[in-house]
């Protein structure tokens, strides 16, 4: 029994199914969509002003300052300690928001819960480390989609529990509670790593035999990941290569670990970010995430305002538009589009359909329309940065896309704060919750400007491009063919 114990915990079956279950119960919080509504109402009568400038703020301060240390901690203790405190973190959360009274004991909440959504870097980067390379594609799916599941049927069960069983927002979140709790279970039964993506990876086999040249051009071919820019000279590949550290062939490394690998971290971010084209896709990340987290930081206060004294149906929404950006991002795998000439472009009209539905938010008394701006607002994102997720992913090693992740995720932060700072904070313009998604709009429409500008400057480039190819010569291609080759085939 113990043997088949074993083999089954060495498996990528064992680990996956706990981390599913894991996503599933941390995620399936039937509160979440009446959050405000819970707080506005009599359990405890807290002020619209205090929901929106006071309490709600603190998570995305908390968040910021968490995220970069978590995300080394994590590596480092290699993920299953961080998930064990995610599901403490959970835990926290809703018993202080159930027990808890005032503003103070409500920060503290939201305290908590920017830990927790600063450790899901954890959840993520979890199973890369006890499964084999072939089940990447397989669990990230699994693990990802049983979010989006989860959100879905608790944003579900609320809206039927709340609209036919009249059930209170109370016991919402004490159902919310157990459903934490199993997760909190759940997380200590995953199998404690070996190894990790930074601090205790393993070396490869390639960098301890140094091999030819032709060996390492082939074998990170093979693996999918060869790097981050164009097409380099042989020479060159050698230096960024997955099988080699530049810093192994340009100058000795570090003898300290924690010192190594922050070089190496600096040395990769700087070599990715020379990608004009994977620049500016994390560029769209970044502006994007940060506006799409305000929007949903803040979209209850604005129904709750619109709402009145109607009925509201914040559950049904939340769980229409989770299905529909599901299904928008399921599509993504069948889009036939030239990303490199019109992927710019698709994010210029989509970023103008966003900006749109905020501003109708805005400028509507009705909730209806202000819940369809919505529904719109966030299936055109989970499209979008489904598309922008995989551009940037497909020419990056697994430990190369991990910190352009979580670059990109701090740098959304850092916007979102200052959005937080000016616009919601009292120390900055304390603007009315209705204003503030007229300003959130506008942002959009300044996002869609600048890469609309950008798409039109890389189509008339490629069309100067095309009508000047004939005066070359057939024995000197142009230096971007070779770029434009690679790029075909990995699309």
């Amino acid at each position: 029994m113990d043997c088949f114990r074993s083999s089954l915990s060495h498996s990528w079956i064992y680990p996956t199914v706990i981390l599913c279950l894991f996503g599933f119960f941390s995620t399936m919080k039937p509160s979440a969509p009446f959050l405000v509504a819970f707080l506005s109402g009599p359990d405890k009568n807290l002020t619209s002003a205090q929901i929106t400038n006071e309490i709600l703020p603190v998570w995305t301060y908390s968040y910021l300052v968490l995220l970069f240390p978590v995300f080394v901690l994590t590596d480092y203790v290699r993920y299953k300690p961080v998930i064990i405190i995610q599901g403490i973190s959970f835990i926290m959360t809703r018993v202080l928001l159930l027990f808890g009274q005032g503003v103070k004991a409500m920060q503290a909440v939201e305290l908590f819960y920017g830990l927790a959504t600063a450790t899901e870097v954890a959840y993520y980067a979890y199973i890369y480390s006890v499964v084999s390379p072939e089940h990447y594609q397989r669990v990230s799916s699994y693990c990802r989609s049983v979010t989006l599941v989860a959100y879905t049927a608790g944003s579900v069960l609320a809206q039927l529990l709340v609209s036919l069983a009249n059930v209170s927002y109370f016991d919402l979140n004490v159902i919310s509670l157990a459903s934490v709790i199993l997760a909190f279970l759940c997380s200590l039964f995953l199998p404690m790593p070996k190894k990790s993506i930074f601090f205790h990876a393993k070396p490869s086999k390639e960098a301890q035999t140094s091999p030819s040249t032709e060996a390492v051009v082939s074998g990170s071919q093979e693996a999918g990941a060869p790097g981050c820019t164009e097409k380099k000279p042989t020479s060159e590949i050698l230096t960024v290569s997955g099988s080699l550290d530049a810093g192994q062939l340009s100058s000795p490394r570090p003898s300290n670990v924690i010192v190594r690998v922050f070089v190496q971290w600096f040395q990769d971010l700087r070599e990715c970010y020379s990608s004009e084209r994977l620049f500016y896709w994390s560029l769209w990340w970044a502006f994007s995430t940060a506006g799409f987290n305000q929007v949903f930081t803040y979209v209850q206060v604005l129904w709750d305002y619109k709402a009145k004294n109607s009925s509201i149906y914040n559950g049904a929404v939340e769980a229409i538009a989770t299905f529909g950006g599901a299904v928008a991002a399921f599509e993504v795998g069948y889009m036939k589009i030239n990303w490199d000439l019109l992927g710019e472009l698709v994010l210029a009209v989509f970023s103008v359909v966003s900006a749109g539905a905020l501003l109708l938010m805005h400028y509507t008394d009705s909730i209806w329309a202000c819940y369809a701006g919505y529904l719109v607002f966030k299936s055109g994102y989970m499209l979008l940065i489904t598309i922008a997720v995989f551009q940037i992913a497909v020419n990056l090693r697994l430990e190369r896309y991990a910190l352009v992740f979580g670059i990109n995720t701090f740098l959304a932060l850092v916007i979102q704060t200052i959005l937080t700072v000016i616009v919601v904070d009292q120390r900055g313009l304390h603007l009315p919750i209705s204003i503030q998604f007229l300003v959130y709009g506008s942002y959009f429409v300044v996002i869609a400007g600048v890469f609309l500008m950008r798409s039109i400057s890389i189509i008339y480039s490629a069309k100067c491009l095309r009508s000047s190819a004939p005066s070359q010569s057939p024995a000197e291609p142009h230096p971007e063919e070779p770029r434009d080759v690679i790029i075909k085939t990995r699309l």
